[in-house]
């Protein structure tokens, strides 16, 4: 099917004699709104107007064309331009080498507008439509026919004057003026000229004696030009090409601008090029051309004796026709390139379809990535792709495909059965579509069908980490249809992330527990023990929580607890708590654990929760296992630091076993210190773990006693009861050495036998005695280091600045401050006096 960018309709014949035919025939032609003039080879302007119905509608003005005036202007020299000039009404005509001025409508030449000798060629500069009423004159360009050289002209209604006259290097033979840029083409180049600024540059060279010279202004500051090598060359006011040449032919007799449109006229036919592409479009057959004259819209092409019209046929319906043609890149690039010319709804509507169609060809012809981008530009409903794979049943049945499948798209169902490698590419564009417009606007018009085939595409390619993304996150995945899906491919983990995510907790844990205890073989979670109980930990229904914590603490008491140890902290409330402990009663290991989180996490102060910890760490200590010296080590510091569990409760449970260290720390903390350490020497006999004893509960010092009152008290109880027994001789010796600073010499010397030689307690006497020495050293040191301090600051005081009235009396002596002083303590007093200072 050819496209068509212009439709040609046959616009007029010029009657005449066949003897005159050759004389009469047309040389120029002008058209300004619904008026043509015919300029002929015998000196006539002929003035022709289309019918009023026509709207300046050239296809349908065939036959509704009216022949009004006729003016012969002289001799049989041709007419070689003429150009309407409406703010005016006048019509300006190049004749016999001479401007001259008629009037639009009557021919009748303008009083006062002399005519402008020896001019080879002419155009008018056209001026805004905006500023048409505020002109007070339309410049005018001419090029001299014998010197080398354009002027401007400033034509008026009543009459014209030179402004300004530009030199060119050649004679000029082609001009086009756009605003106040002039490109003219000379013998061999072309020129560009600036008339307002000053400034000329040279551009390429032509070859004038084989091949016609055409200037044209294209608008927007850019001219066409017939430059070398039969190539259509669109040169910007600057300089510069912004857009690549036309390949048009070597015969081109004119050429015009009508956008998005270039047309390029040569004897039997006129070619059309887009301006966007700079491709041919169209080829109108046209035997015996002469020229051309575009318009806004249409173009008028003539021969010796007829005139027809170029319409342009509305970009719309151009479009239409590309994507009729299934050419939808090269609607969707005209689209783009004339969206100026459109209106902004209709654009937007075309652009719409247009991407879509030319995406789905790209989808055809598998080239993915553009296929999504014009998807995605086009807003197409994800559905309309969805429908063209296998396995849409989760569609909705108010869903109605409204873009069609073309004859030669793949039918994806076969392509999976027989190429499955080419079906998987198809597949991942369908995963890379829906996830680009997924959470869009787009894809939120069908957020259910978005899931539910996203979810269909991770699972074929076995795309593990994008399914977890789905569904561990807010989706619309429909458990219909999806919970199947990932059942059918042994994707149960992932099932119960699903139930998960749509609030359906027991069943998400439901299926977790059967993957845990086998029912279910799933490798994707190592771990799915571990998931439920993190799970159980951060619910809050509590309901749910106690379903299933039996079943994971049968499975792993240790493991379990964290389901309460881990939970939000604010919801252990004194009845949750209670609840907690009754259930672990069965699971000695979780109670503990759960009771230290309770004591050393919660800092709870309730004497039934450090009571039964304590107890649990006695059943545990006396069970003989690897880790039971850890245990008596948590004991016993829970014993010494708590102060909130029932000492006689405690002491009831270790009484009778042999936890004597434990026994001796309760005894204590009752104040029988004596009894205690009775038991360690005793009873645990460890000499060690008494002398610890009496530092650590020196520490632990009651309130209202010191500490070092009550080690010293401690170490000499200790020191009586090893001299008790000879047996203990040893041990009373090396508890003096090894504390000789704490124990009172003169105490000692009461309690010591008097069997004992002055050798044996030689080491404790010198440390007992150096200490003193010592102690007293340190006491005159600091005392010394006082009153230099005391010395300093009154120093500093006698140098401060007093005000002192005159007579004022020193506060010791009473005698007038007539001699140094300072100020001691607020009073003022003789520097002298100082030393006797009883304030």
């Amino acid at each position: 099917m050819t496209f068509r960018a212009f439709t040609q309709t046959h616009l007029y014949t010029k009657q005449g004699s066949p003897k005159e035919k050759d004389k009469s025939s047309i040389q120029c032609l002008e058209y300004c709104d619904r008026n043509v003039y015919v300029g002929t080879k015998d000196s006539v302007v002929q003035h022709l107007t289309l019918a009023s119905t026509t709207s300046g509608d050239l296809r349908r003005s065939q036959d509704r064309i009216k022949e009004c005036r006729v003016r012969k202007l002289g001799s049989s020299r041709p007419v070689m331009q003429l150009r309407a000039q409406s703010v005016f009404n006048h019509l300006l005509v190049l004749w016999d080498h001479s401007v001259i001025a008629l009037n639009m409508f009557s021919l009748e030449p303008i009083t006062g507008m002399k005519t402008i000798q020896h001019v080879s060629s002419f155009e008018i500069c056209k001026p805004s439509l905006a500023a048409e009423s505020l002109l007070t004159g339309v410049e005018m360009v001419t090029s001299s026919s014998r010197r080398k050289l354009v002027r401007i002209h400033l034509v008026r209604v009543d009459r014209w004057e030179v402004m300004k006259e530009i030199s060119v290097p050649q004679d000029p033979v082609a001009l086009a003026v756009d605003g106040t840029s002039l490109c003219v083409a000379t013998d061999n180049r072309y020129l560009l000229c600036d008339y307002k600024a000053g400034s000329s540059m040279e551009l390429f060279p032509h070859d004038h004696n084989r091949q016609n010279v055409v200037v044209c202004s294209a608008g927007r500051g850019e001219f066409l030009l017939n430059g070398p090598g039969s190539l259509g060359m669109f040169v910007m006011k600057t300089g510069i090409c912004q857009r690549p040449p036309l390949p048009w032919p070597e015969e081109v007799l004119a050429v015009g601008v009508c956008f998005p449109y270039t047309v390029a006229l040569q004897p039997r036919a006129l070619s059309v090029y887009s301006m966007l592409d700079q491709r041919l479009k169209q080829t109108v057959c046209l035997n015996g051309a002469r020229g051309l004259c575009s318009a806004s819209g249409d173009v008028l092409v003539f021969t010796d004796r007829d005139i027809f019209s170029l319409s342009l046929v509305p970009l719309e319906e151009q479009i239409q026709a590309l994507v009729g043609q299934r050419r939808e890149q090269e609607a969707l690039s005209m689209l783009n390139g004339v969206q100026s010319q459109l209106q902004p709804e209709s654009y937007k509507e075309l652009h719409k379809a247009i991407s879509c169609l030319a995406g789905l060809a790209q989808f055809n012809q598998e080239a993915f990535s553009e296929a999504r981008d014009l998807f995605i530009e086009g807003d197409l409903d994800p559905r309309e792709i969805i429908n063209l794979y296998p396995d849409k049943s989760f569609l909705s049945d108010g869903f109605n495909p409204q873009l069609g499948r073309p004859a030669q798209a793949r039918d994806l169902e076969v392509l999976r059965e027989e190429d499955s490698t080419t079906f998987h590419r198809y597949l991942d564009f369908l995963g890379d579509f829906l996830a680009a417009v997924r959470g869009t606007e787009q894809g939120l018009k069908c957020s259910e069908e978005v899931d539910c085939a996203l979810l269909k595409v991770y699972v074929e390619r076995g795309d593990t980490e994008h399914i977890v993304q789905l569904v561990a996150s807010p989706n619309a995945c429909r458990l219909d249809y999806c919970v199947p899906v990932l059942e059918q491919h042994r994707r149960f983990f992932t099932v119960g992330m699903l139930y998960q995510s749509h609030g359906q907790q027991i069943n998400a844990i439901k299926t977790w527990v059967k993957i845990a205890d086998g029912l279910y073989h799933d490798t994707s979670c190592p771990d799915v023990y571990e998931h439920i109980v993190w799970t159980l930990s951060q619910l809050d229904d509590r309901d749910v929580v106690w379903m299933f914590a039996d079943w994971a603490l049968v499975k792993n008491p240790e493991a379990a607890v964290k389901i309460f140890t881990k939970h939000n902290p604010q919801d252990h409330d004194t009845s949750y708590t209670e609840d907690i402990l009754s259930l672990l009663k069965k699971y000695p290991m979780a109670l503990q654990m759960y009771l230290e989180f309770l004591i050393n996490d919660l800092n709870s102060e309730e004497e039934r929760h450090h009571s039964l910890l304590a107890k649990a760490y006695v059943t545990q200590a006396l069970q003989e296992e690897s880790d039971a010296g850890a245990m008596r080590e948590k004991l016993q510091n829970l014993l010494w630091e708590s102060v909130f569990y029932n000492i006689s409760a405690v002491y009831e449970q270790i009484e009778p076993t042999p936890l004597y260290m434990e026994k001796a720390i309760l005894l204590g903390r009752v104040g029988d210190h004596s009894l205690a350490l009775k038991v360690l020497i005793h009873e645990e006999k460890d000499r060690c773990a008494a002398e610890d004893y009496c530092h650590r509960a020196a520490q632990n010092q009651n309130q209202g006693e010191g500490e070092g009152e009550l080690k010293q008290t401690l170490l000499l109880t200790l020191l009586g009861l090893y001299l008790t027994s000879e047996d203990l001789t040893g041990a009373a010796v090396d508890l003096l050495n090894n504390n000789a600073r704490v124990f009172p010499l003169e105490t000692v010397f009461k309690l010591l036998p008097g069997s004992w030689s002055v050798q044996l307690v030689s080491r404790f006497l010198r440390s007992s005695l150096r200490e003193t020495f010592h102690q007293r050293s340190m006491g005159g040191l600091q005392k010394g280091l006082s009153r230099a301090e005391l010395f300093r600051h009154k120093t500093q005081a006698s140098k401060t600045m007093v005000l002192v009235d005159k007579g004022q009396l020193c506060k010791v002596c009473q005698r007038e401050l007539t001699q140094s002083f300072c100020s001691i303590r607020g009073e003022l007093v003789h520097t002298g006096c100082t030393n006797s200072t009883v304030i």
